[in-house]
């Protein structure tokens, strides 16, 4: 008792040391400046830091797959799965940069070029027989669980798949992403390119569609965090299908999208098409709402809803569907806060500050129908451990663009704090168990699924990338980039150091920060004309192609409570200037690696038409800096895995493993351009020989002087 009185005591101290931060303090971060609150603001900064090689946090070279030039889960899990890395994508598409958007593309290929045909087999495993699922032909259009060359999973591959629907809901997320990166890229070929395949998802999903009420009729685990759906049990013990109001969120979100990118590549017998879809989809939303105003989980043909709270049986509150709507901007103000409202009067569904994806357990399962314990609710099925009760980061990052949409500053804090520490611990799990408190992980704590304590998944790069892209609530048309400010209110100023990406353009962010309303915008000095207070029209055709944005808002925030402690240490730095750097300090295996990229970045500086493979071939020196400073840094005592001597050689050794990885994965890139037919790639392989031939040559030998 003497001990809880003492901790609480600190922490009451540290509040009130973190409550004198909410003045006009100064803060110089690696990618943003400003001053007030400068907890958040080292949140903001450090979460910018996944996304570049850096010494402290985890960052995406550690995802990276060299052989497929693709990210994939990571932590030994082998493949790319879309209800995993959708909270991540979508969050950091506005502002992740070269090579990351073109290796973000290139990952959801991966579900793209084995789309079902209603001819291909999963393949999963490399033959028919490999797997259970391998055999399955998925009909037309249908995208899948997880991807790899050549192989997919057309539908969810945990549990007792006989009763699997095909992945209705992972088809209709991917359309999401793939519709949101083209149109941040602006690229009308590259939107011409995919909306065939695109086309054929959106007319599956249809397919499902009940014409007598709009809504969509699926069976057990299509939904995106599957298989926790169960769909109906019948009279004879079987399990038919009922209406999945998660299917129909993230449709609409799809089609939303849709409809915009087919204004801007001026297809307009699609857009008909789709905004006819989009409209009967819309319609039908209010019969998936509890009578409180928010969404349910599922409802029954026969008019049963599951998800009510307090209602016996199937009576939950469900988490992911109510995020996504209000993230994706599914449901208008109005609901959205209605929604928010019922989760956060509910706290039996954020127990350790994450959101659930269900509270209390689900009694709507296959495993064990009727029931939320008992037989069937043993190891992974038990309630806060997977999918029933647990914890996502690719979930929670959908959840802080909810609370950032409504401004609640005090629950983004929360979830992304204790999440930078998981980050520092370098135990980025996936899912969380325990709710959220993790004291023991069944995958990460043993097995294949960490190395030397180490497990750095895609899953939980959704949270800082949400922790960035809410600040200014980004919203991508045909025609124009939409910004509603949410800097949280203890922070006065705030610069953006990193752009954001519309097409060509470059977005440069500044905001004086005094509330939600827009009072001035000015364009590299030019004032912009103001069409809603709390909007931010930019015009794709009147952004100059670097555009310096400085917004000053008004309207006051309301006072924000500083309820958790940020993990300062250890500090997040930058590499370092790689150009300082003694090969004769790193590992015998990134010696020759080091010098071949000096190398080349230096004969790639005057080559304009080799942007990519010069951004990249700074990445791997970064990740070589890295790995380097990572040697030398005190990484402190952990704070919820203990940091022991062979957990920091484990981080260590990760850090040259990311590195060998982006190394290895421009090598076989630059090694396939040397017999290419486009005269551009053939060039980059003879420089890339070039640096190869400097870097392996002999150093003179030294002469003595003339005397």
């Amino acid at each position: 008792m003497k001990k809880f009185h003492f901790s609480a005591a600190v922490l009451a101290l540290l509040l009130i040391f973190s409550s004198c931060q909410q003045t006009d303090t100064p803060f110089k971060g690696n990618y943003c400046s400003g001053s007030g609150d400068t907890s958040f603001l080292r949140l903001i900064d450090e979460s910018f830091a996944f996304f570049h090689p850096n010494p402290v946090v985890p960052n995406l070279s550690m995802v990276y797959n060299p052989a497929w030039d693709t990210f994939v889960e990571g932590a030994g899990w082998g493949g790319w799965w879309i209800q995993n890395s959708y909270g991540f994508s979508y969050a950091a598409t506005p502002f992740l940069e070269e090579p990351w958007i073109s290796t973000l593309q290139r990952s959801w290929d991966l579900h793209w070029n084995n789309q079902g045909d209603g001819k291909r087999q999963s393949m999963w495993g490399g033959s028919p027989s490999a797997t259970w699922f391998s055999h399955l032909v998925g009909p037309d259009g249908c995208l899948g669980d997880m991807a790899a060359p050549e192989w997919i999973a057309y539908k969810q591959g945990d549990g007792d798949q006989n009763l699997h629907e095909w992945y209705y809901e992972a088809t209709a997320a991917g359309l999401v992403m793939q519709a949101e990166i083209l149109l941040a890229g602006h690229d009308v070929s590259a939107i011409k390119k995919y909306l065939p395949g695109m086309d054929r998802a959106a007319r599956f999903i249809e397919s499902a569609r009940d014409p007598s009420n709009g809504l969509f009729l699926v069976g057990p685990a299509c939904n995106l965090l599957a298989p926790s759906y169960g769909g109906v049990q019948l009279p004879d013990g079987s399990f038919g299908k009922g209406y999945l109001a998660g299917l129909t969120v993230t449709y609409l979100a799809a089609l939303d999208r849709m409809v915009e990118l087919c204004r801007l590549a001026e297809n307009h017998d699609r857009l008909n098409v789709y905004e006819r879809w989009q409209s009967a989809t819309r319609t039908s939303l209010p019969l998936l709402l509890a009578p409180e105003g928010y969404f349910v989980k599922s409802v029954e043909p026969g008019g049963r809803k599951h998800g009510v709270v307090g209602q016996e049986p199937f009576g939950y509150l469900e988490g992911v569907v109510n995020a996504d709507a209000v993230a994706l901007r599914v449901v208008d103000d109005t609901l959205a806060e209605s929604i928010y409202n019922r989760i956060a009067t509910y706290p039996e569904i954020r127990p350790f500050d994450f959101l659930l994806t269900n509270a209390p357990g689900l009694d709507d399962t296959y495993w064990n129908y009727g029931n939320r314990e008992g037989r069937g609710f043993e190891g992974f099925q038990k309630y806060g451990e997977w999918v029933n009760g647990g914890v996502w980061g690719t979930v929670e990052g959908r959840a802080i663009l909810m609370y950032y949409r409504l401004g609640k500053f005090g629950d983004i804090r929360r979830s992304a704090s204790r999440a930078m520490k998981w980050a520092k611990d370098f135990r980025m799990d996936a899912p969380w168990s325990q709710w959220g408190e993790n004291t023991s992980n069944p995958w990460s704590d043993t097995g294949q699924f960490q190395e030397k304590g180490v497990a750095v998944m895609i899953d939980n790069f959704a949270i800082p990338a949400a922790t960035i892209r809410g600040l200014f609530d980004y919203e991508y048309r045909h025609d124009r980039l939409i910004l509603r400010p949410r800097i949280p209110g203890t922070i006065t100023e705030y610069t953006q150091e990193q752009p954001i990406r519309f097409g060509q353009k470059q977005i440069f962010l500044t905001c004086r920060n005094r509330g939600p309303l827009v009072k001035s915008v000015r364009i590299n000095g030019r004032k912009l004309s103001l069409e809603n207070p709390g909007e931010i029209v930019l015009r794709y055709q009147d952004l100059p192609e670097k555009a310096t944005i400085k917004v000053v808002t008004e309207g006051g925030w309301p006072a924000d409570t500083i309820t958790a402690e940020y993990p300062v240490f250890p500090v997040v730095v930058p590499a370092g200037n790689t150009d300082q750097l003694d090969p004769a300090t790193l590992s015998d295996s990134l010696k020759v690696p080091f010098r071949v990229m000096r190398e080349l970045k230096v004969l790639l500086a005057g080559e304009p038409d080799a942007a990519y493979e010069a951004a990249f071939t700074e990445a791997i020196l970064q990740a070589i800096g890295s790995y380097r400073t990572r040697t030398t840094i005190d990484p402190g005592p952990g704070y919820f895995r203990p940091i022991t001597g062979q957990r920091k050689e484990g981080v260590i050794t990760f850090y040259e493993k990311a590195a060998l990885s982006l190394y290895n994965g421009l090598i076989n890139r630059l090694k396939k351009y040397a017999t290419s037919d486009d005269p551009r790639e053939r060039k980059v392989a003879g420089i890339y020989n070039q640096a190869l031939g400097i870097a392996n040559k002999p150093a003179k030998a030294a002469t003595k002087p003339d005397l």
